[in-house]
């Protein structure tokens, strides 16, 4: 049985050539640290790493390579800058379709006085009110770019706008987005952009990390420290990037494989890839509407969404899931995505969603079975 793989949204597959290449390449011939010595392999592999740098600025449209922090994912940059920031007596405004990457360390600081208010949705995911939420101690305005559970583009330019007329710091989680669509930290004011590398940015598990001005950095203390191969008659932590941010050794093969993501992306054009994802998600959509058994859960069109498309159903959504795999070799992810909340919003906790999501890669027949799979296992 062929199989179909549609859950991008949880790590993208299979990843563009080169990209196992890149990370066999660097292991097997150079494999050596960086900041760590002064030999030639140890120059080379920190030529690489910068390069990465500077290919993420290019996409996100920034100016400062050595403001890009790598970390091993998304979740962990997030806690990184959300501990590292928030203090006793802070208030912060989320979407009400957060991940637990940003909710879980949220809540943890609930318990040493940081408070926070979700601006509310509509049906469709549409996130709105933020700047009736702002309060006097309000710090911050966290934001998913895209919604993992019904794909919902965010105003996040609106959303910037507010932020820069009322002061406050703007995180973006662009966990769903970098490398789907476009991300641009200028005109969207964002003043610190999480991303993570195995995703969209078409890189191997183990990559993430975050973007951040320079008037942001000395307000988050870092939540790790360590070695960094700077500065190391000091016991204290440097205060200049990526030092500052970055204890210990990197996962630099996973960055050379996500140099690699990049690359591809570069080559194709974020636009085009784009219109690929949203020519398929078009045709899922378009099947699935004639079923019945079947509600899309948010945008019921590819206007202000990207390739990711939940479905509450009247038979178990579980037991779907099982069928499509077992039965047809398809892949998909159900349940809450790790984000309860946004399903309470989109009115589907506590049963979840099948969640298909859509990359590059894909093809047309792909599509097409899926629909033809959901025919047979709904009836209709």
């Amino acid at each position: 049985m062929k199989k179909i793989y549609f859950d991008n949204a949880a790590t993208s597959f299979p990843k563009p050539d080169g990209v196992a290449e890149a990370v066999y390449d660097y292991i097997k011939f150079n494999g050596m640290n960086i900041g760590r010595g002064v030999y030639e392999k140890a120059f080379a592999s920190a030529e690489g790493v910068y390069e990465t740098r500077e290919a993420l600025c290019g996409l996100f449209n920034f100016s400062k390579p050595s403001n890009v922090i790598f970390t091993v994912n998304v979740t962990e940059a997030l806690n990184m800058v959300i501990k590292g920031l928030l203090r006793p007596g802070d208030h912060v405004i989320v979407s009400s379709l957060e991940h637990n990457s940003v909710m879980r360390p949220l809540t943890q600081l609930l318990k040493s006085g940081v408070y926070f208010d979700r601006a509310p949705c509509d049906s469709e995911g549409n996130s709105f009110g933020v700047e009736e939420l702002i309060r006097d101690n309000t710090k911050a305005v966290i934001f998913s770019h895209v919604s993992n559970v019904c794909g919902t583009i965010a105003p996040m330019e609106k959303i910037g706008e507010i932020c820069k007329k009322h002061g406050l710091i703007f995180i973006a989680d662009c966990a769903q987005s970098g490398g789907s669509v476009n991300v641009d930290m200028e005109r969207m004011n964002i003043d610190v952009l999480c991303f993570t590398g195995h995703k969209s940015l078409l890189g191997p598990q183990g990559t993430g990390g975050f973007i951040i001005r320079d008037e942001t950095v000395p307000l988050i203390e870092p939540l790790i420290s360590g070695g960094t191969g700077s500065v190391s008659d000091l016991e204290t932590v440097p205060d200049f990037l990526p030092d500052r941010f970055e204890a210990g050794t990197l996962n630099i093969a996973g960055i050379y494989g996500l140099k690699a993501g990049l690359e591809f992306i570069k080559r194709i054009g974020v636009d085009n890839i784009h219109r690929r994802e949203m020519e398929l998600t078009k045709r899922f959509l378009d099947g699935v509407r004639e079923l019945g058994g079947c509600r899309i859960v948010g945008k019921k069109g590819v206007e202000g969404r990207t390739p990711v498309v939940s479905l509450d159903m009247e038979e178990d959504v579980s037991e779907t899931a099982f069928r499509l795999d077992r039965e047809y070799g398809i892949m998909t992810r159900v349940g809450m995505h790790c984000a309860p909340n946004a399903h309470r919003a989109l009115g589907t906790f506590p049963k979840g969603t099948i969640r298909f999501s859509f990359g590059y890669f894909n093809t047309e027949e792909e599509i097409d079975a899926a629909v033809e799979a959901l025919r047979k296992i709904t009836n209709r």
